[in-house]
């Protein structure tokens, strides 16, 4: 079944409703509507944050749509639910996006890049972990299932070398089991500062494990997706500044989603960026200084994954 979106957004476009895209449309006082579906990430989690931000200002903004936010693990639990139609756009690492020959999943294509995650490795301050090579053996979060930091923490300790009792948690459920002695240390790949771990510091000494060793490495064998960086000495209270590793984000869509649909979205992003900073998420409450990152610049950089032809457009259309 081939179901015509006959709207302002999509006059020329059509969507697949047999092919499990949950696009709906429905007439009201001669507005067609589009739902849409935006995967997030874990309580705790800035993907949390930003994609509700998100998905408040394109209802706002682009006419007709109205897009509700679907917790997830995060990354690869996004990109999961995007390939199988059960959203239509998601948050990812670029790291996790990328197949092994270097292109984009089937069906799916960027956005925009929006900002930078950074690696954490975070610690209680008396741990006897001092330095990477020191998790070897110790109770270590690696994020919550079919999530990024999973995904690049994996990477990071087989080039490391090294093996530790890895446990699946999201980041809150991380700095409580932190907190309580449950678990030796935690990876986080989120912005700078990220709810979860800022909350920690604010109520016991913590300390960030430098990463600039595995940085290297990860740059080298998987180039690309990696940059050396830095973690700053005011993203945490009482953590000095550590040397890290820093992966893109991207917002994704469907393939099969009008061009002018996501030519509207990819406007709204960048146009009403500035507010997406200091509006609160519906859910927590808290601003999004993570989208300071989000300009028209570093936008169009998603390396090897190809931009939906709506968004190119959108792009273009900035040079005229």
């Amino acid at each position: 079944m081939v179901v015509k979106l006959e709207g302002r957004l999509s006059r020329r476009a059509v969507l697949l409703a047999a092919g499990g895209v949950l696009v709906g449309c429905s007439q009201e006082r001669g507005v067609d509507r589009v739902r849409l579906r935006l995967a997030t990430g874990p309580a705790g989690a800035v993907y949390r944050r930003i994609g509700g931000s998100l998905a408040a200002h394109i209802s706002e903004q682009v006419p007709g749509a109205t897009v509700t936010t679907v917790p997830s693990g995060a990354s690869t639990d996004n990109i999961r639910m995007l390939r199988a139609g059960e959203v239509h756009l998601g948050l990812t690492s670029l790291d996790a996006l990328i197949t092994s020959d270097g292109s984009a999943p089937a069906g799916l294509s960027a956005v925009c890049r929006l900002y930078d995650s950074h690696l954490h490795l975070v610690v209680m301050a008396g741990s006897v972990i001092d330095e990477f090579r020191d998790l070897r053996g110790k109770r270590i979060s690696l994020g919550a299932r079919d999530s990024g930091t999973e995904f690049t923490a994996l990477r990071v300790l087989e080039l490391g070398l090294v093996e530790a009792d890895g446990r699946y948690l999201s980041q809150a459920e991380s700095a409580a089991a932190l907190r309580d002695g449950e678990i030796d240390a935690m990876f986080s790949l989120t912005g700078v500062p990220t709810p979860a771990i800022t909350e920690l510091a604010q109520r016991h000494a913590i300390r960030l494990i430098p990463l600039d060793g595995q940085a290297d490495k990860l740059f080298t064998t998987f180039p690309g997706p990696y940059t050396p960086a830095m973690i700053p000495a005011t993203a945490y209270a009482g953590v000095p500044a550590i040397r890290t590793i820093a992966v893109p984000n991207v917002l994704l869509v469907r393939n099969d989603l009008p061009d002018e649909l996501v030519h509207a979205i990819t406007g709204t992003v960048f146009t009403h960026a500035n507010t997406i900073t200091s509006t609160a998420d519906r859910d927590d409450g808290e601003a999004v200084p993570e989208a300071w990152q989000i300009n028209v610049r570093t936008g169009i950089s998603t390396a090897s994954i190809p931009l939906h032809p709506g968004a190119a457009a959108w792009f273009r259309d900035q040079k005229r």
